[in-house]
């Protein structure tokens, strides 16, 4: 009976400091043969000791285990909180400078892309033309980083659509992802887009316009029509003079035919050889019969 009275106490005890801690031990009495069951309310306290039918005179201890996430939070979000306080995420999404070479720019404005155009000399120029929420730009970038690995002597220059966006407004850049091709004198060789799926596309026209050549001329750079479409747009601040229209030069045909023509100041030039309409056969022959008649 003393020690059934005893348990009981215990169980009592037990139950009473641990209330606030949300434990409950159940039961509070029960004969030497049983088992006491042991209910955790809280998520992040675990037993640390076992029970036994026979604890009379033990200590019953209760650990927190602070590696278990508090009931409502979940590891999922607290690991993302943590990511957001140290920034690794936001430098996880920058995919587009990853995979960066040594040949890649990023585009800061419009004067540092026809800066860039013009001081590449006869060296090949791709601009291309990207937004950082494109999926097929995203899944193209690796790709390009390669070609521009394994073409060192090709300047890529990277836009960013939204940091550029008044930019490719002026250049009629609608379609993402976009690629122009320069080179040299000859200017702008060619424009498309082209996704993961039609990189052949790409690859063709690279292909095409890296083969060895030289310019005659300087270097071109963006069309006029561009130029005054950048100058227009006040938010770029982007300042260009019109190039005055040289005169137009008559063709080599119409100076020779020029030159073949005779001049009618000359007078010593002979006269027709008919200056007056001829007269017919039939009036010569009356004035024959008429002259005939009057011997």
């Amino acid at each position: 009976m003393a020690g059934v009275l005893g348990k009981t106490n215990l169980f009592s005890y037990c139950n009473q400091n641990q209330q606030n801690k949300g434990i409950s031990v159940f039961p509070k009495s029960c004969s030497g043969s049983c088992s006491p069951s042991v209910k955790l309310k809280s998520g992040s306290l675990r037993l640390s000791a076992s029970l036994s039918s026979d604890f009379c005179g033990r200590r019953v201890v209760f650990q927190e285990n602070k590696g278990l996430p508090k009931r409502g939070i979940s590891s999922k979000s607290s690991i993302n909180a943590q990511a957001l306080q140290t920034g690794l995420i936001g430098k996880a999404q920058r995919w587009w400078l990853k995979g960066l070479q040594s040949n890649m720019k990023e585009v800061a404005s419009a004067q540092d892309l026809v800066d860039s155009l013009l001081n590449a000399g006869d060296k090949l120029v791709i601009v291309d033309f990207f937004s950082p929420g494109c999926g097929g730009c995203k899944a193209l970038h690796p790709k390009i980083c390669q070609l521009a690995e394994m073409h060192p002597d090709v300047q890529f220059l990277q836009v960013n659509y939204e940091e550029q966006k008044s930019m490719c407004y002026s250049l009629n850049v609608h379609v993402l992802p976009f690629f122009r091709f320069y080179r040299g004198a000859h200017g702008r060789l060619c424009s498309f887009s082209c996704t993961n799926a039609t990189i052949k596309k790409f690859k063709e026209a690279l292909a095409k316009h890296t083969t060895d050549r030289c310019s005659l001329g300087p270097t071109q750079g963006l069309e006029e029509k561009e130029l005054l479409a950048l100058a227009a747009n006040k938010e770029l601040n982007f300042n260009y003079t019109q190039k005055p229209q040289p005169l137009p030069v008559p063709a080599q045909e119409e100076v020779a035919v020029a030159e073949a023509a005779p001049s009618h100041s000359n007078s010593n030039l002979p006269l027709p050889l008919h200056s007056t309409p001829l007269k017919s056969a039939q009036d010569t022959e009356e004035k024959k019969t008429l002259a005939t008649a009057g011997r």
